[in-house]
């Protein structure tokens, strides 16, 4: 990966791996979700489930090591206790993102699922994150580094930062789009560092990017009985999440597995060239790390947004490059909103 370094930076010294970093978990969506979160190295925070109406949000922390992972789930029904589906017994509660029918996931969330994915200290004083749609799409989201006063992030132009996937049918902005009229913030940034949009799908390609044999529902068939597969007669639902090639059929070469465990031997399939269309920043499939992974240095905390709302950035796959400003000397980040690919900040 290219290194860039960024301008002035400092890594806090003496940092407490226990010490609480903000994980914030915001529901724009028009209906309630479920966030769930899945805690893989360091302490999580004090519920790994719950349910947010819309406009609502959850404060938690984590520690400063921390590994995890943040989804949310739609279309929910628990029992009183939070144990399994409102209509009894065991089985899933939600219509997608489910984790064995709990409120307070014990366990990863079922395919196909939208995954805003941490690693906070790597060891190498580094964050890293990423929006994964590897294991398929369920929600659109985004994710918002909060510098926190930490002079190591501070400098960092938040327009590179803050990656965003939008990929359901009807919470599109449109093309010409601007987030920064009369002087409006969007997800963390201003008129003077704009985050780069992609700006050429329009809101009946969202709806239409995923492949008819990865849909979760299949629309029904038409009255006649007579389903022509695919069918263009047949439209889509506006909402229904997609599995990847790889959660669907686990196959070596959807998965880059085995003899395909290589970026010579494992190219992108249908679904992930779609979603990379629709969502340029996000993880498509596994050696797509070069354009999904963003790269700064530990210490900031996080917001993780479901239906942001806007379009999706190409901050990892615009083609111009930001100043080093290490090299030039200059006193200020530039005003950029673009980024060389896989862009990475160190101290």
């Amino acid at each position: 990966m290219k290194r860039i370094p960024a301008p002035n930076l400092q890594r806090r010294q003496g940092q407490d791996p226990m010490a609480d970093t903000p994980l914030i978990i915001v529901n724009q969506c028009p209906e309630d979700i479920w966030p769930a979160i899945d805690t893989q190295h360091g302490s999580g925070p004090s519920t790994n489930g719950f349910k947010l109406g819309p406009g609502e949000q959850n404060n938690l922390t984590v520690s400063e090591n921390w590994q995890g992972r943040v989804w949310g789930r739609t279309n929910c029904s628990f029992n009183d206790a939070g144990t399994g589906p409102a209509s009894g017994g065991v089985g899933r509660a939600c219509g997608s993102g489910d984790c064995n029918g709990a409120l307070n996931c014990k366990v990863g969330g079922d395919v196909p699922v939208s995954l805003a994915e941490f690693t906070l200290d790597a060891g190498d004083g580094q964050t890293y994150y990423d929006i994964s749609l590897v294991d398929g799409y369920n929600i659109p989201m985004a994710i918002v580094m909060q510098p926190l006063g930490n002079a190591s992030v501070e400098d960092i132009p938040p327009n590179l930062t803050n990656p965003c996937c939008i990929a359901t049918y009807g919470q599109l902005a449109a093309q010409n789009f601007n987030p920064y009229e009369g002087g409006k913030m969007y997800l963390g940034t201003n008129e003077s560092f704009k985050l780069p949009l992609e700006q050429n799908v329009n809101d009946e390609q969202v709806r239409d990017w995923c492949p008819w044999n990865l849909m979760q529902n299949k629309p029904q068939p038409p009255s006649d009985g007579v389903y022509t597969y695919p069918d263009s007669s047949v439209q889509k639902p506006p909402f229904n999440p997609c599995y990847s090639a790889c959660a669907k059929f686990n196959l070596p070469e959807d998965c880059c597995t085995g003899a395909h465990n290589q970026p010579s031997t494992c190219q992108p399939s249908e679904y992930s060239k779609n979603i990379k269309a629709v969502c340029p920043d996000a993880y498509s499939y596994a050696f797509d790390d070069q354009t999904s992974t963003f790269i700064i240095p530990s210490g900031p905390g996080f917001q993780i947004l479901f239906c942001p709302g806007g379009r999706s950035t190409t901050i990892l796959t615009a083609e111009a490059g930001i100043v080093d400003q290490s090299s030039h000397g200059e006193g200020q980040a530039q005003n950029s909103t673009t980024t060389n690919p896989s862009a990475e900040y160190t101290s």
